[in-house]
């Protein structure tokens, strides 16, 4: 157990540093106009954690360790919305397109709403 969390904290800080440099780098060339970086690396994340997720989930080919390191750490501190895509998509292929749907429509609404009622509370400190 402690050797999980610690490869998932040191994949963590892997992923939230790789999500600063490559934001960073895209708003380089695009400006802050549009949130082109955070696009960026939303979509990377989901490419990456579909492919990760079968070679270390569905073929197995490396240890839980290294699952738990990239998909958790590296990935979760990446993007989060990598696993919301992917959890999506596993309801598509498993045939229940009304709870992808709704969780695609709750999951956009709630978070618009929770980050906009947090900046809200955050500007009245």
């Amino acid at each position: 157990m402690a050797l999980r969390l610690i490869v998932i904290a040191a994949g963590g800080a892997v992923g939230s540093l790789l999500r600063y440099w490559t934001s960073s780098t895209v708003y380089q060339f695009t400006g802050t106009g549009f949130p082109y970086g955070t696009l960026t690396v939303n979509v990377l994340g989901s490419l990456l954690i579909g492919v990760l997720y079968v070679v270390l989930v569905e073929r197995s080919m490396f240890a839980p360790e290294w699952r738990a390191a990239l998909l958790i750490g590296l990935l979760g501190a990446f993007t989060t919305f990598s696993t919301f895509s992917l959890e999506t998509l596993n309801l598509i292929e498993q045939g229940a397109l009304s709870k992808a749907a709704l969780n695609v429509v709750v999951s956009v609404m709630f978070c618009l709403g929770a980050t906009w009622l947090g900046i809200l509370g955050g500007r009245q400190l």
